[in-house]
């Protein structure tokens, strides 16, 4: 295989994808919906500062919409990681995931290939969030919408690569909602996406510990700190270590010698 047939078969899939996702406009429309009801709606009963102590990395006291908008952001990509992981059962049982698989092509290398195309589409979506939320009257510095494109990519691989581990283990597309609702709301609620750590801390110290070792926890701290031109360090090691498990253990579902699809005879 020459780097041309790797070429090739990056730009199908990827393609395939991103034409999926333009002639699925509900997908983009719902996919903005609910972060934009949570920043509209929800977040109007919580118009006043936090209040209580400084937020890194805000560094003053700040109005709940802006502390929770990097939270949103990192819903519409866990979302996004969902849609992708349906499509993904979805190709399964239409048969097209058996054609793409039987490639000669490395497996690891196909799902990757995946995982980039959902990502490009998470990024456009988190980026026309930024947008409406900037018309709303929420802005972050002009150079954080740059410094936050990393960290949207870090972020969007690692809830990607989640949703294609859930997908091999998906066996049909009628259990999907049911275990997509078991991995993210206990993900976003037990997570920083809308209260900070000290707040969870003096409700309950049990729920403290669960949003410490949530890997969104540190996908939502690595975005609410890149907007505003910061670095946290623990935030992207935590979350590159989390992509690493996440994508090698969907490899290795995706194996049909060793995964959970040797148990179903095949990627059918």
């Amino acid at each position: 295989m020459t780097v041309m047939h790797y070429l090739r078969a990056f730009k199908g899939i990827t393609g395939r994808e991103l034409l999926r996702f333009v002639h699925q406009r509900e997908r983009f429309i719902s996919a903005l919906v609910r972060p934009l009801m949570w920043l509209f709606i929800f977040a109007a009963g919580f118009r006043s500062t936090l209040g209580v102590a400084i937020i890194p990395p805000y560094e003053t006291y700040i109005l709940y919409e802006v502390y929770i908008t990097p939270g949103l952001l990192g819903m519409v990509q866990l979302f996004n990681g969902m849609q992708s992981s349906l499509s993904m059962v979805y190709d399964r049982e239409m048969g097209s995931m058996k054609t793409l698989l039987v490639s000669p092509l490395p497996r690891w290398y196909l799902l990757t290939c995946k995982l980039l195309a959902g990502v490009m589409v998470s990024v456009v979506q988190a980026y026309v969030f930024l947008l409406i939320a900037w018309l709303y009257g929420i802005e972050a510095p002009p150079m954080g919408y740059f410094t936050v494109l990393p960290a949207l990519i870090l972020s969007g691989l690692m809830l990607g690569a989640l949703g294609l581990l859930l997908s091999s283990f998906i066996k049909q597309l009628e259990n999907f909602a049911g275990v997509m609702n078991f991995v993210i709301f206990p993900m976003f609620f037990l997570s920083t996406a809308l209260y900070p750590l000290w707040k969870i801390q003096e409700s309950s110290v049990l729920l403290y510990r669960l949003s410490q070792y949530n890997p969104f926890t540190h996908a939502v701290e690595l975005i609410r700190f890149a907007l505003y031109e910061q670095f946290n360090l623990q935030a992207c090691l935590i979350t590159l270590g989390a992509l690493a498990f996440f994508l090698a253990a969907a490899v290795i579902g995706y194996n049909p010698s060793k995964g959970m699809m040797q148990r179903r005879g095949g990627p059918n």
